[in-house]
């Protein structure tokens, strides 16, 4: 399945300027996803990270990343006009610095899904570099 970003709007509730996915190019509901983001140096978070030397912030590639896995996860059956609350992260690791121009591949698998919580483990890539890690988990509400 594939997702342009205004198909994505209709999975998350994210909206500008924190929605960072620009389109999802695979995704099977509650199994997996994988999605693009084109990291133009227009965000407005660059003004201050950092001046004269902007460098995407690495929580917000953990966010991008949560995205990710939400969406494979609000895409399942009975999930449909539902949130993902973010409810943890772990082993997150940021690997290299994401810079203005990059294009940050994010792939998350979701390893468990029960009683309304999802967990992911997702991955970011700068071409075939990884940038970051981490293990993420959800609500759904």
């Amino acid at each position: 399945m594939i997702l342009n970003r205004e198909q994505i709007m209709k999975v998350l509730p994210h909206r500008d300027p924190f929605l960072f996915l620009d389109e999802v190019t695979e995704m099977t509901p509650g199994i997996s996803a994988k999605a693009f983001w084109r990291v133009t140096g227009d965000e407005a978070f660059f003004a201050g990270h950092f001046p004269g030397m902007p460098v995407l912030p690495g929580v917000i590639i953990i966010e991008a990343l949560a995205q990710t896995g939400a969406v494979s996860l609000l895409s399942m059956p009975g999930n449909e006009n539902k949130t993902g609350f973010m409810t943890g992260v772990e082993k997150a690791r940021i690997r290299r610095k994401v810079l203005p121009g990059d294009v940050l591949r994010l792939e998350a698998a979701l390893t468990k899904i029960k009683m309304g919580f999802g967990f992911a483990e997702c991955a970011a890539y700068v071409g075939e570099t990884l940038a970051a890690t981490a293990t993420v988990s959800f609500a759904v509400g």
